[in-house]
């Protein structure tokens, strides 16, 4: 199994949208790796947020992995516009998906990177049978929808689990965490097995703001991976 950089990837859910070109430069200025950009169509989950126009916006603006994170519906209609738009990496749920094998081949044939995501409520074994499809394996943290929540210190086994599975296996995939992460979680998160780390309120509401809040949590990873 390939060591992974530990990357850390601001989510713009929580973002300043009257500002969100300068915000993506700020974090990417001051150590993000990726952009998370989570959608949400308020069936999947209980709230709206964001399309393929705002990651086409975001693509013009930075040339970072735009990291999209598809918290809707039957995700297959809309995977193609995702990757027209600038996409770099498509995670769906495996909730969401009829057909997930299928969608995950079909992203990868789009020329994006295929990911797939698990809710708290979702035993961890429905990520097992897909790992080989996947460049990215998602562990919620929070029940998905609204950022700012509390991290699930329970759903810490789910990680360790999927990495354990990806040891025995020696496959390279990235094993992400997203919600609630912060200075306080994260090593509890990377301890677990996790290399990749969303951050939304940590970073864009962070008190002297999202440089501060980038840097600190890179910092963190320095230490933690040194």
């Amino acid at each position: 199994m390939t060591e992974h950089k530990l990357l850390l990837a601001p989510s713009i859910l929580s973002a300043d949208f009257t500002r969100l070109g300068e915000e993506i430069r700020t974090v990417a200025d001051n150590g993000a790796d990726w952009i998370h950009i989570d959608v949400m169509d308020g069936h999947f989950v209980p709230n709206i947020s964001m399309g393929p126009l705002i990651v086409a916006a975001c693509r013009q603006v930075t040339d970072l992995y735009l990291d999209v994170h598809l918290m809707i519906d039957r995700p297959e209609r809309y995977i193609e516009d995702f990757a027209a738009a600038g996409a770099n990496g498509i995670t769906i749920h495996v909730e969401a998906s009829p057909n997930l094998h299928r969608t995950l081949q079909a992203i990868r044939l789009l020329g994006c990177q295929a990911g797939a995501a698990i809710n708290p409520g979702t035993p961890v074994d429905a990520l097992r049978p897909v790992l080989g499809l996947l460049d990215t394996a998602l562990v919620m943290t929070v029940n998905p929808g609204y950022s700012g929540q509390g991290f699930l210190p329970e759903m810490l086994e789910k990680v360790r689990l999927v990495r354990s599975w990806m040891a025995g296996s020696g496959l390279d995939v990235r094993l992400q965490v997203d919600g609630g992460i912060s200075t306080g979680t994260l090593p509890q998160a990377l301890s677990a097995g996790a290399d990749t780390f969303v951050a939304a309120t940590a970073i864009f509401k962070h008190p002297d703001g999202a440089a501060q809040g980038t840097i600190q949590l890179r910092d963190l990873l320095k230490k933690l991976g040194s």
